[in-house]
């Protein structure tokens, strides 16, 4: 099911690239967060791909002080769907043209792929996750954060009743996303061994809503839904949506929060060094001697 309109994206992604500096600040905070994980892992990674790089974020928060790389990555291959997102990202190394939905990337050819803030833009994300297990060599690493369902629900809220006063209707204004429990069985379902989900929140202060607005526009992030409304969102609308978002969020000087959840991904292509769960009936030792209690029949009630 084609949920998103890839060419839209890509052309807003060509936009947002030509003055990315002053709105990357997101996409640095998130990469930095998810380069930081591979702090706990102890082993070297030959050959990594990064898919959705916008800028080169992911590279440049690997890049170490003096020389070397964080979490021991040889050599990086950056893909965006943009061509002037791969421009920029090209000073930190190889970066090529292509969408992140399907990556030319060959079987067993890498050892580590990460993503930032690019995989919630997917349409098949089932079929993405299978294609880089499979790309990835035996105990190779997937790592991606992605945005979650929390994410801009103030916004999605404000503009909803916005446009169910102005236009006696609803059309989405706001992108869906994933949530983390389906994030995770998604990790089950591609076939990855120990898969891991976990999220947290960001808050971002602005001093109004269209201040948020302008910057969603600006980092590419505004509605690419196939079903959006083909005008433009009516100026009455906007205002409406601004004024509900101020008067139901904003605090004593008028600034407004925008929360954007962070879904953190993380599984290991299958290998037969990895630890595996034991067979049903093969434990050795009873549950109930190590909590020193008394094992009682299922449906029996303490003090019977």
């Amino acid at each position: 099911m084609l949920l998103f309109d890839r060419e839209i994206l890509r052309a807003r992604r060509e936009r947002a690239a030509r003055d990315w500096d002053t709105a990357s600040f997101l996409k640095r905070e998130i990469s930095q967060r998810l380069v930081e994980r591979l702090d706990d892992i102890r082993r070297s990674f030959a050959v990594a791909v990064d898919l959705g790089c916008h800028g080169g974020e992911i590279a440049a928060a690997l890049a170490l002080p003096g020389g070397g790389s964080r979490g021991d990555v040889r050599s990086l291959l950056q893909i965006d769907l943009a061509e002037g997102f791969a421009r920029r990202a090209a000073r930190f190394g190889p970066a090529i043209v292509a969408d992140e939905e399907t990556p030319p990337l060959a079987i067993g050819s890498c050892d580590l792929i990460l993503s930032a803030m690019a995989l919630h833009w997917v349409n098949d994300l089932p079929g993405l996750l299978t294609l880089c297990r499979r790309a990835l060599r035996p105990d190779g690493l997937f790592l991606v954060a992605m945005l979650g369902g929390e994410t801009l629900w103030q916004l999605r809220q404000c503009l909803a009743q916005a446009e169910s006063d102005v236009e006696s209707g609803l059309s989405p204004r706001v992108s869906p996303f994933a949530d983390l429990r389906d994030a995770a069985g998604l990790l089950q379902r591609a076939g990855f061994a120990l898969p891991v989900a976990d999220s947290e929140t960001i808050t971002v202060d602005y001093p109004d809503p269209l201040a948020l607005m302008r910057d969603l526009r600006a980092m590419g992030e505004s509605n690419a839904i196939l079903g959006r409304r083909p005008t433009l969102a009516r100026r009455a609308t906007l205002t409406r949506g601004a004024a509900i978002y101020t008067e139901r969020f904003g605090n004593a000087t008028g600034r407004v929060p925008a929360t954007f959840e962070v879904l953190y991904l993380h599984g290991w292509a299958p290998h037969d060094s990895q630890q595996k769960p034991l067979r049903p009936g093969s434990a050795s030792s009873r549950l109930a001697d190590a909590l020193q209690t008394v094992e009682r029949p299922a449906g029996e009630k303490a003090g019977r």
